[in-house]
């Protein structure tokens, strides 16, 4: 028994299963689930139901909201999304939690990068092992050993792993923001932001952002004059955005669509662009620098532009009741022999959709491992028992009124 550790905690902990935790994701590795394989997805998503049957509660898969996007064509478009699983254990409970995990990758159906395999001991490099189907199998044990807890009956919790994660949560933030209304705390499965076990603390927030730009065509040989090169208008928003950039807000123009044949002005152009605002006031400022640069633009070229799109995750500074969770999580931590860091990122996930509902987040509770988004892509198998023993054992803690404690010793 660890020292700091009650002998209900430890035999609590005991029971975490390490053949099934790898097992499982494995298995939900192997399945294509990048964001738009609604195949993968639907099957995922039914293993996933499966997953929760040991669980009590009711379980169900649902629609998301309708999402749009700017086709290349500068029209607004529908995005077919995979459904979201959400499981509501003992609803009406006095203190009740927010577990969340996704099950899309970034990797498309047809992707080369598809197989499992042994990058040294204990070591394995695939796709989705560490962001997050590790994650998922880490939660739902963390759960199942949490059912076992004499304090189980007192704590309520719901758990929604989504779809679309990886493109921004569009079609889901919606149920995020509705699953997290009252809940005492929550927490969220993303990856470890360093092999070491490293927590995510701050996080910066996200937009993206589609700007159509419609000019209008004439020959480029006889009749120049009487375009208006839409082109060249996307080009300098994209320059005079750049130039709004500060520390406060990084900006990426990553890609302009359209334009036309050499011999022809063209009449469309589409810009497409992120930021990522470390402060609410930066989001607030941009939101009216851009309302004044596209006047500007528009003016100057003679064009008329629209904004499709917007902050999808505002930024996720840290309050006092976040600091109290992270006290938690890292002395549950530290009690286990697992001593963990944590470090600000600019890097976003549905943690910062949940922090902006008033509810303190970790959301790197998954497992270690690294390189993710990448085909190197790797998890530490040794991680996924530590870190469903940390997640259960937070539980209990939570369940227990370990923030309650903190708050009354601060």
């Amino acid at each position: 028994m660890e020292p700091h550790l009650t002998a209900a905690e430890a035999s609590l902990l005991a029971t975490a299963d390490a053949d099934r935790l790898l097992r499982r994701t494995l298995e939900w590795s192997a399945i294509n689930t990048g964001t738009g394989n609604l195949d993968g997805l639907t099957r995922q998503a039914q293993l996933l139901v499966e997953a929760c049957a040991g669980l009590p509660g009711e379980v169900s898969l649902v629609d998301g909201t309708t999402v749009t996007k700017i086709d290349e064509t500068g029209t607004e478009t529908l995005v077919q999304n995979g459904r979201h699983l959400v499981l509501k254990v003992r609803p009406d409970a006095e203190r009740r939690l927010l577990l969340t995990g996704h099950m899309d990758t970034v990797f498309p159906a047809g992707s080369a990068f598809q197989h499992v395999v042994e990058r040294e001991p204990g070591v394995l490099n695939g796709p989705g092992l560490a962001d997050m189907k590790g994650g998922l199998s880490v939660m739902l044990e963390a759960l199942t050993m949490f059912e076992r807890s004499t304090l189980a009956p007192i704590m309520g919790y719901d758990v929604m792993i989504n779809s679309d994660e990886e493109t921004g949560s569009a079609s889901s933030a919606g149920l995020i923001s509705q699953l997290a209304q009252g809940k005492h705390a929550a927490l969220t499965y993303e990856p470890a932001t360093r092999p070491d076990g490293t927590l995510a603390g701050a996080r910066g927030g996200s937009g993206n952002y589609s700007l159509t730009v419609r000019g209008r065509s004439a020959h480029a040989g006889r009749n120049p004059g009487d375009g208006r090169n839409a082109i060249v208008a996307a080009a300098a928003l994209a320059t005079a955005l750049k130039d709004l950039q500060s520390r406060d807000i990084p900006i990426n123009p990553a890609r302009i669509d359209g334009g036309s044949a050499n011999n022809v002005v063209p009449d469309l152009a589409i810009l497409r662009f992120n930021i990522r605002p470390r402060s609410h006031a930066a989001a607030a400022a941009f939101a009216n620098a851009l309302d004044a640069l596209i006047a500007s633009i528009a003016g100057a070229h003679d064009v008329q532009i629209s904004v499709h799109g917007g902050v999808s995750r505002a930024p996720k500074p840290l309050d006092a009741r976040a600091e109290r969770l992270f006290t938690l999580v890292q002395q549950s931590s530290k009690d286990l022999g697992q001593a963990i860091g944590r470090l600000d990122t600019g890097g976003v996930c549905d943690g910062n959709n949940i922090a902006a509902c008033g509810v303190p987040v970790v959301d790197t509770m998954g497992v270690r491992g690294g390189a993710i988004h990448s085909a190197d892509e790797f998890l530490i198998v040794a991680s996924l028992a530590e870190r469903a023993r940390l997640s259960a054992l937070v539980l209990h803690r939570l369940a227990a009124g370990g923030l309650d404690a903190l708050a009354t010793a601060a």
